[in-house]
Parts: C-alpha cells; structure tokens; sequence
C-alpha cells in the first residue's frame, strides 16, 4: 500500500513498497518492496534508503533551474546528434551547479549517520539513481541515469547525489524521454543509497527468470563474474553463464543444466588507496580466476530459489541484480544478496503465439563468430567505430561494430542493421538494449572490430543456435511465420530430432509430442572434445608425460586446456558436461518424452576427439564396424561407457529429469542387447527403476528379422531408415559410387518397416521413426501413418508440415486424435 509520504526528502526501505514508484522510483520501489516481503523468507537484501522524487522537485523549485534547463532544451532534435550532445552538457552543468537545499543536505547527512550506525563508520555505499517512470513493463530506463560505487562519508554522498540528479538529463535519457513519448519533465529522479556488497573481493551478477534469447519461462538464467557487477552490466567482461530449471529445482533437484566458464579477464575492486582518482578501478583477473566458475552449484541453486520467490511475488518475468560478499562485512562472509529486481520487458511484450523462424538459404565467408542475441538476421555495410565520440557518422541501416557499448550508444543502437561487439556477455548493454529492440547482435567476437572491414557489406545471423555469424556479403534469408493456434492435433505422436542443447529452448516451442531422437554426438563434439578414456586415464597419460613422452605432453596439455574449471577429477568434466548436455535437451520439453540415443561416434570419429587416437582401431569400414552396442560392455571401452552412464544418470536422478529415455543404437543381436541391459544396471542405469525405459534402434535386418526377441528385452523400437536403408541394399551410404541406388522408399525397406511395426504393435512395444525420409518423402510419412505406427520424429523445420499431411492422412483413414 502507498504511503503518505509525499513531502518526506528519504525514506528508509522499510517504509516503501512497489505501490511508491511515483515518489521513489522503480529501483527504490523494488528494493524496499523485497526488504519488507521477501526477507522472511530467506531472500537477504542490504539495507539502505531513498532520497525521494519530492527532494528533487525541492532542488528544482528553490534553485530555480527550471526555467533555464527548458530553454536550454528547445528546439532539441534527437536525431541530430550534435544538436543534442550540445543541449544535454548544458542541461547538466545547469543541475550540478544547483545549490542543495540546507534541510536536503541534513536529511542526507542523518541518514548516512544512521547507516554507519548500522554498518560501522565511513560505511561504503552505492548510489544508483531511481527515475520514477522507470522500468515500466513497456519502457525500460535501465542504465540511463549514472551508478555511484564504493561511495564513502555524508559529504562524498551529497556530491555524488548532485551528480546523480543531473544524469536524469544525459544524452541518452533526454533521447529516450523523447522518443517513447515522456516530457522532459515527466520523469523525477530518486536516488537509492545502499549498502555496498563487498562483491570485489567476491563476484556478482545478473540473472533473468526465463531464458532471454528464446522466451523459455521454465529456466533462471544466471550470469556473473569476478568483482563488482558494473563491468557485466557495461560489457566489458564475458561472464559466466548458468541455466537451472524451475519445474525440478522445486521438487528438492539440483537442475544445473548449463554452466559456461566466461572469460571474465578484467574485475572492478575498490581503489581505497589515499591518492585514488576513483572509488573503484579495474585490475586483470588471475589465470586460476579466469579458469574457474564464479559460483559453487550450492550457490547457484540458492540464487534460482530466490529468483523464483521474487517472479512469484512479483507476478512476472523478473531481471535481477545480485552480489557475493567476500569479505563479511556485510553480515557474513560469503553471503549472498539481491541488490536489484525489476520486470523483465522484452519477452513480456512479444505474443506467444506467432513464433518467427529466419532462415539463411546459403552460408558465406565468416569474418568473425560469437554469442548470438535472439534469433534473427540483419546485415548491411559495417561501421566499425573505436569511441563514443565516432557515433555522428552513423547512418540508419549500418551494422555497428565496436568494442562494447554503454547507455551513450544508445541514440545509434536502435537505427542500426545488427550490432557485434568485441566483448560482453549475454546480460550486458548491447544485448539488453539490441534485444529490446529487436535487433540482431552479436557479442563477444573478440577482434571483431578488426577483422570487418569499415564499409564492408555483411550479413549478421543470430538464426545459427547459441553461435552466431557474421557473413561477408548479403546472403539471402527467409522469414517463417507460424501461427501455433493453427496447428492441429494428430495420433501419431510428432516428435523432434534435437542434438544441440543450446537450441532446445527454441525448438521445444515448435508444436511437438516430445524428442524422439536426442543425439549425444554434438554434445561430446562440441562440449567435451576428449575421448573418454584419455579423461578417464588422465592420472596415467600425465605421469608418462612427465616422463618424457612429448606426444603424450601435448595431449595431456590440450586436456588440461578445455578441463581447466576440473584441475583434479576429468572424470567429472565429461559426467558434467554430458549431464548438463543431455539436461538442457531434456529441460526444454519437460515433462514430454525425450529419447536419448546412446553414443554412436564410429572409430574414426572417435579418432578425431583429443587423445582418441591412443584408444581407437584403424578400421577400412568404420561404417559397419566396431560402433554402438559392441562398444559398451567390451573392455577396452567399457571404462568410457561408465562414465556416459553416470552423466545420463545424473540428469535424470540429481537433476530430476525422468522424462529421459535410453536407446540403444546398432545392436546386432538379442544377445549383445542383453549385455547392454546388464552393463547399464552394473553402472546405475537400471532398466523399470524411477520410470526408466530402454529402446533400440531398429536399423539393421537382423533388428527386425528378430524383433520378438528383441521386444523380451527392450520397452520399444526406433526405426532408423538411413542405416537399414544402407545394411539392407548393401551399400556405403558414404560412397559417392553407390550413392544413386539409396532410397528409403525401396519396396525392400518398406517392407521390412511394416514388418517392425507390426511386430512391435502385437506385442505392445512403443514404435517410432527417427530417420530422414518422412522428412525429404512426404509419401513416406504417410506409408508409415498406414502401418500404424505411434510417432514420427523430425527435424523441427520439417515438423509442421509433415503434421499437417499426418492428419490429412489420418482423415482419410478414419483415425481421430
């Protein structure tokens, strides 16, 4: 409830709620909001107080500076850039020379006496300013006003409160007031004094209660780094990234399933050094710092449980600053607080039900890759600018490249054809804001600024996964738009081929009935790159390294490389990473089911991962060679499929994820089949306990020609049309020679598909397809739609449309959903 507090020049959290914004602004509203409700209930936030709106019409009125700020402002263009550099230097040195008014400087001086009070003599504040229509749901001011750190004694907070209220009038906010509409005046300022988190000695961060790239509601999204957190909120770090899932994390879970160690090569820290020019300085972060997550997995559990306390009070997508106090000072070494919650205003303003797909026809030359911001494509002529002071010669349509940007770039960001900066994470400004607008950006690229030639045409795609491009050249795109109260419900379940985590919160909103064919190979490519057993013998490899073996030194130097955040259990890296891989597959279409398919690398791409030539065979036909169900209870590969074990038994056990199913691939015989059974249960994986299902992919002759034995041993089938297609013609499908004669639509391998499924339905075995053809043969959907069988699974561009001719089909046939 509002108080009546509407001439009081501070205010105490404690005395202010979400219902205060006209007198305290969003950030001052919010904080005292959460210090009064969510305390109780766990969540710690430092206290602290407000100087009000009313204390800032007080300056106004009785220095009389109103008349002079709106002649100062007539006539302003905002689209003219030097016109309003001009206008907006002037407009603040008007407010800073403003006397403060004696009853405002004691009112200060009192509260900041009764803070020290609190927190001990001289205590280190932050002032951050709280403009009044600020964080709105459909207008974000965030970051317009300037912050204050590290901010010590009453006379040091009266003139950075001076500051503070002429930033109200910076470039950017007078050009963002001006297009969303808000008179100059509209908007007061308040300004939040705070206690300092002690996060330089400790780190902190920003995380979102969805996903920000895709609008995935069931995900915290957290981001942090080393020191104070103005350098995530600039740009000018990457740091870490961890995704937790809600649905698990609230039934007593440990859903970690994503942590990305960010560069994080800079921290800011105090510079409490008698002679320091400013309260606060960057310094380079160690090797051991850059190589290690910021966060135990305790703690980040910690924060999503507060993440999801303050979206469920709030009623809404919430952005949320949070920091770690290394040094106690606080309340207690190592705590965590919350030192910022607003609403969230990208996804809350998109329909849900439109969803856009972009599309590139072809890929060029790359110039540069890095994080991608949303999922659309731009492009146009490059304008590589170094400084601020470069953005007058910006035109509408460019792609502005640059090393990172602040809220000074924003009059240029929102006219721009995509945005790639050399550094940032995924919560920084040019994400924030590029997302905001709608407007493709890359971050992170590194030398991006020296690698796109100014002037040069380029196409920036967002539209690739969690990578994104830049292109040389405008390469043609294609838009999709799909209504999903349009597409209809079918019988046959219509399920997606997912391999890449980082698209599954994406494709989990194409209209699907679950994964029918989740594939570890991308996972243990892309995320691991070390063959299991060189982690696994890791111990072994270092000590003959160290004893003078030089090709086993660089292998165990490149191990060390990519397993730097696992200084002593490699094991661990590829139980993780697998888990976390796996996970984020299985988080996005939760609770629907999500069939993992057992690793099926060949030997000579297993040969390829660092260290896999000291394990692997040198086959003439990896094809039909030692691959799938063969390896996994052998002993020269058993110790690796131990640990492929327990990492998928870790998403589904520590992390919740029971909708996880396991399939077989290439098992040869019922026997072989049965092994696997038992090898599986010897590592934990036991088949009927806590839900867990075992197929097999049906891909060889002998899968089908034997498929009553088969069904004794596993819950249901996969068919996958490439291999049977191969193993029944007789051909390579990796020979160009023979490549003519592959057709999965051969009488020989229909015949042997209706076999399988009739098999399969009389003996009450689940059967599905996870091959290409229904995708590339839309007559071979509809055969299968014919034999019955239960779901088909696809690539998620092909699954709307293979739905709709499933249903056509389905009419025909008299089958009703």
């Amino acid at each position: 409830m509002a108080h009546n507090h509407e001439k009081e020049l501070i205010l105490w959290f404690d005395d202010i709620g979400i219902d205060d914004v006209a007198l305290v602004g969003g950030k001052n509203a919010s904080l005292g909001e959460m210090y009064q409700y969510l305390t109780s209930r766990g969540v710690q936030v430092p206290h602290g107080f407000a100087i009000t709106a009313s204390a800032y019409r007080h300056l106004i009125e009785t220095s009389g500076v109103q008349n002079a700020v709106t002649e100062a402002l007539a006539g302003l263009d905002t689209h003219n850039l030097r016109n309003l550099q001009e206008r907006g230097k002037k407009v603040r040195g008007i407010i800073r020379n403003a006397p403060i008014p004696t009853d405002l400087r004691e009112a200060i001086t009192t509260a900041y006496k009764k803070m020290e009070d609190e927190y001990g003599v001289n205590v280190d504040v932050a002032i951050r300013s709280s403009a009044t229509a600020e964080d709105l749901p459909d207008a974000s001011f965030a970051g317009q006003q300037d912050t204050y750190l590290n901010v010590r004694g009453a006379e040091a907070v009266i003139d950075y409160c001076s500051q503070c209220f002429a930033s109200l009038f910076t470039d950017r906010a007078i050009s963002y007031r001006h297009d969303k509409g808000f008179g100059q005046f509209d908007v007061y300022l308040s300004i939040v004094v705070q206690k300092m988190v002690r996060s330089d000695s400790a780190c902190s961060g920003v995380l979102f209660t969805l996903d920000t790239e895709s609008g995935f509601q069931n995900a915290v999204y957290i981001t942090g780094s080393w020191g104070l957190g103005e350098n995530i909120v600039q740009g000018a770090v990457t740091p870490d990234e961890y995704y937790v899932f809600k649905p698990t994390l609230v039934e007593g879970k440990r859903p970690i399933v994503s942590k990305r160690l960010g560069s994080k090569e800079i921290k800011m820290i105090y510079d409490n050094r008698p002679d320091a020019r400013h309260p606060v300085i960057n310094i380079p972060t160690t090797d051991s710092e850059r190589n290690s997550y910021i966060l135990s997995d305790d703690e980040l559990l910690q924060l999503a449980r507060w993440a999801m306390i303050i979206e469920e009070h709030y009623g809404c997508n919430m952005d949320v600053e949070w920091a770690k106090d290394g040094d106690g000072v606080t309340k207690g070494n190592g705590q965590l607080y919350i030192v910022q919650a607003r609403p969230e205003t990208v996804h809350s303003q998109t329909s849900k039900n439109i969803t856009e797909t972009y599309l590139l026809k072809n890929h060029g030359k790359i110039l540069v890759k890095g994080q991608a911001v949303g999922a659309k494509i731009g492009q146009g002529p490059a304008r590589v600018i170094g400084t601020v002071g470069g953005i007058n010669d910006f035109q509408p349509g460019e792609v502005l490249v640059t090393d990172m940007t602040d809220p000074d770039w924003e009059p240029i960001m929102k006219r721009a054809g995509a945005i790639v900066t050399n550094r940032g994470g995924r919560t920084c400004h040019a994400a924030i804001i590029s997302r905001e607008l709608g407007i493709p950006c890359l971050i992170g690229t590194v030398d991006g600024t020296e690698r796109i030639a100014p002037g040069m045409e380029v196409t920036v795609s967002c539209a690739e996964g969690e990578t994104g491009y830049v292109f040389a050249g405008r390469l043609e795109y294609t838009i999709e738009r799909l209504n999903l109260d349009e597409v209809p419900e079918t019988r046959t379940r219509i399920m997606l081929n997912v391999g890449i985590p980082e698209k599954a919160f994406f494709e989990c909103q194409v209209p699907n009935d679950g994964v029918g064919l989740a594939r570890e190979e991308f996972i243990i490519n892309a995320h691991i790159g070390i063959h299991p057993l060189a982690l696994y013998n890791y111990d072994d490899l270092r000590k003959k390294a160290a004893d003078g073996d030089d090709d086993l030194a660089e292998i165990v130097a490149e191990i060390d490389k990519r397993t730097t955040a696992y200084p002593h259990d490699k094991r661990q890296f590829f139980i993780d990473k697998l888990a976390e891989g796996v996970g984020r597959i299985a988080a996005g279409f939760y609770p629907k089911d999500v069939i993992v398919r057992l690793s099926d690398f060949k030997s000579n791409e297993y040969a390829n991962l660092v260290g896999g030539k000291l394990y692997e065979p040198v086959e003439s036909n990896p094809m039909i060679g030692w691959r799938g169900a063969s390896r996994y209870y052998d002993p020269k590969y058993k110790a690796a499929f131990e640990l492929e074990c327990k990492g998928l038994l870790k998403a589904r056990n520590d992390m919740g994820l029971t909708n996880i199913k396991l399939m077989v691939p290439f098992c040869r015989t019922p026997e072989e089949g049965k092994k696997v059974i038992e090898t599986m249960k010897e590592f934990g994986l036991v088949q009927g306990e806590n839900g867990l299902e075992v197929y097999v992919m049906c891909e060889i002759p002998s899968n089908v020609i034997s498929a009553d034995a088969f069904c004794d041993i596993f819950d249901g089938f996969s068919i996958g049309s490439n291999d049977l297609t191969q193993l029944t013609l007789g051909l390579d499908r990796d020979s160009d020679l023979v490549a003519h004669i592959f057709d999965e639509r051969n009488p020989a391998i229909k015949t042997l598909v209706k076999m399988a499924i009739d098999t399969a339905k009389r003996r009450g075995r689940k059967i599905g397809i996870c091959g290409q053809a229904p995708s590339d043969f839309p007559e071979f959907a509809t055969f299968l739609v014919e034999c019955g069988i239960d779901s088909i699974s696809l690539i998620p561009d092909s699954a709307v449309k293979t739905r709709l001719r499933v249903l056509k089909k389905e009419q025909e046939l008299g089958i009703t959903p």
